[in-house]
């Protein structure tokens, strides 16, 4: 082809695009990762996220065919979604807190002692949670006579996920920075978090809600901790991996320790593989959700079935693994490594009490709720110290791993549930 003819052919081609309506480029399921680097090709299409080896754009059909006939190689980005808890039991329970002397484990920087208010003296506005320290923080703390909870002081945990209510009372001191990938015109936005969903206020609460300033709120597990929020799941809990991976690189550049995830998939992503590997480079230590598609063995979710990424089943209150938590593949893997496929540890996952995105609170159940747990536990016991924080912490989550039936490292309970030693 001559230098003219394709001087038309380029012409025609960026007016055929400038001509698409915005909107009409951002359907559902029309998200395409774009082999190239070019800087012509960025200018002509709607760029979302840019990265090392090509860049995500909302395409429409239309698009996707002018697109193909440059010559560009491009593939659909994954869709993944918050695990699906429909179709596990959500009752409530109405287990009163008990009020009694602490019993904690390793010293901590502070400490938050309970001091549950009768909730005739609570202000209407103010609801209160059927228990302050649920049995998942009891388990978790191995006292089921907790009243004082502490941890996680200085440590950054980005909450990958929903969004959060960033006004609920006990949340409220916690979130110090809050992000959105989930627009299509925006990819990112400061300052946005709006959780129209709940699941990820649900997760922030787990790990640092810490009781609000009138102390009658619920309790995660590390109270002190900082929540970064970062928004990369839609309303109807849907998740992009482009915006994850965006999301993941970000935590790692603001300075994150732990980065929780509670979503996930069938299918790998090469753009959230290199994500995840960017934040490990970085001491990030990255956890998530193992699955909910249990008790068939067909492995788990990804990312979680990464071998960079601490993946957690869930557990219900006799300790006991669930039907539904994903298993692993670790019987036919080595049994003193943690190989791709892996459940690395169980926790916490059935009829979780936790922050509801209305400033109340609710209880779901789910591996995500698991995963929230971990990643509780690893900012309360955050290696800060250590050269290597995020390996010294998730070593450190081995040494307090208690054995879930079955015995040794097995996919259903993985090297079992750390959980806060005793002194």
């Amino acid at each position: 082809m001559s230098i003219s003819k394709k001087l038309a052919f380029c012409t025609l081609f960026v007016g055929f695009l400038v001509v698409i309506p915005t909107s009409f480029a951002s359907a559902d399921n029309g998200r395409y990762f774009v082999h190239s680097t070019k800087n012509f090709v960025k200018s002509i299409l709607p760029v979302r996220h840019v990265f090392s080896n090509g860049f995500t754009a909302d395409l429409s059909d239309f698009q996707v065919r002018l697109v193909k006939l440059m010559g560009l190689q491009i593939e659909p980005v994954t869709v993944y979604q918050i695990l699906n808890t429909s179709n596990i039991s959500t009752d409530i329970k109405t287990v009163s807190p008990t009020p009694v002397p602490p019993v904690l484990g390793p010293a901590e920087n502070s400490k938050v002692t309970l001091t549950p208010s009768p909730e005739s003296n609570l202000k209407s506005s103010r609801p209160a949670p059927t228990d302050q320290v649920p049995w998942g923080i009891q388990a978790i703390y191995n006292d089921s006579n907790i009243a004082s909870i502490s941890g996680g002081f200085g440590v950054k945990v980005a909450v990958l996920d929903t969004g959060a209510d960033v006004g609920h009372p006990d949340l409220k001191n916690r979130i110090t920075r809050c992000e959105d990938f989930t627009n299509f015109k925006y990819p990112v936005q400061d300052k946005k978090c709006d959780d129209n969903n709940g699941h990820g206020t649900h997760i922030a609460g787990i790990i640092a809600a810490d009781g609000g300033t009138d102390g009658a709120g619920i309790y995660g597990v590390a109270p002190e901790a900082k929540l970064m929020i970062y928004k990369v799941c839609g309303d109807g809990g849907t998740c992009y991996a482009d915006d994850i991976a965006a999301a993941i690189k970000l935590a790692a550049d603001q300075g994150a320790n732990v980065i929780n995830m509670g979503f996930g998939g069938d299918d790998d992503s090469s753009i959230i593989d290199g994500a995840v590997n960017y934040a490990v480079s970085k001491n990030v230590l990255i956890i998530a959700a193992a699955g909910n598609d249990g008790p068939d063995n067909d492995g788990l979710d990804y990312p979680a079935a990464l071998s960079s990424v601490v993946a957690v089943g869930a557990l219900d209150e006799s300790l006991s693994v669930v039907d539904w938590s994903s298993r692993g593949k670790n019987d036919s893997t080595a049994s003193t490594s943690i190989d791709p496929n892996d459940l690395e540890f169980v926790a916490p996952g059935a009829d979780i009490e936790s922050t509801a995105n209305d400033g109340s609170y609710i209880t779901l159940s789910g591996t995500s709720m698991a995963s929230a747990f971990v990643s509780g536990l690893a900012a309360k016991f955050w290696q800060a110290n250590n050269k290597n924080p995020a390996n010294a912490t998730r070593e450190f989550l081995h040494s307090i791993a208690i054995d879930i039936l079955p015995p040794g490292q097995d996919e259903m309970s993985g090297f079992g549930l750390p959980r806060v030693p005793i002194k």
